[in-house]
């Protein structure tokens, strides 16, 4: 059955993977990123790319005009866009912790918050977070502003699911473990992940389309490796 399926952060890595994926199964996907040209370089017929901010207040309207004139109902949700800034606790700037929490949690809380009343009883929403955001895991120095948001919307997802836990949709959080993407070059720079953007984004899909009929308010760690 064909979906209609919105994706964040998909200029690069997961994100952009992912509507490759997600579209060859004949999806209909609304690609929202920062950066539209790479996904646009591919001229899917079934990718909707929008240049989108996710703190941007017009952009959030067009997403949400753009969903009642053409879809009418979203089916998924993947909170994939995020930010990171690597810098000692001391250095970092109070704007620089804010930018990380304004696209990390804050950008998750509107989306989300937009799409609700065009999600059913079957929708799933899935926010991508981090090893680094689950309490008692290896932390690493440098990453204060981006490992305490990735642990923000763990909770958040928590509520959430309990909140609408009668009506839908379903909310789960993946912890991902390293993968490598640009975003994980500039955290660990030389470092080599043992998984790829593309076969992430491979089980990422998958569950995002099936995995809210087993799970629901769920964290599943999804990583083979540290960090």
């Amino acid at each position: 059955m064909k979906k209609n399926i919105i994706v964040t952060g998909t200029s690069r890595g997961i994100g952009f993977e992912l509507v490759k994926i997600l579209s060859e199964q004949g999806h209909q996907i609304l690609a929202l990123s920062r950066n539209e040209k790479p996904i646009k370089s591919l001229n899917l017929k079934n990718v909707t790319p929008f240049s989108f901010d996710i703190n941007n207040k017009s952009d959030l309207q067009q997403v949400k005009t753009f969903i009642a004139e053409k879809w009418e109902k979203v089916d998924v949700l993947i909170n994939n866009a995020g930010k990171l800034v690597n810098k000692p606790f001391t250095k970092i700037t109070s704007a620089e912790f804010e930018e990380v929490y304004k696209t990390n949690v804050f950008g998750v809380f509107e989306l989300t918050k937009l799409l609700i009343p065009f999600m059913h009883k079957k929708s799933h929403v899935l926010t991508i977070s981090s090893m680094g955001g689950v309490q008692g895991s290896l932390k690493f120095p440098g990453l204060s502003a981006y490992s305490s948001s990735k642990g923000a919307v763990i909770t958040l997802t928590e509520v959430l699911a309990e909140e609408y836990k009668e009506s839908g949709p379903s909310f789960n959080v993946f912890a991902l473990g390293a993968v490598q993407t640009e975003m994980l070059e500039e955290a660990f720079p030389g470092y080599q992940a043992p998984v790829s953007a593309e076969k992430m984004a491979k089980y990422i899909a998958d569950f995002s389309l099936n995995g809210h009929e087993l799970y629901n308010g769920k964290l599943l760690q999804v990583s083979n490796s540290t960090p």
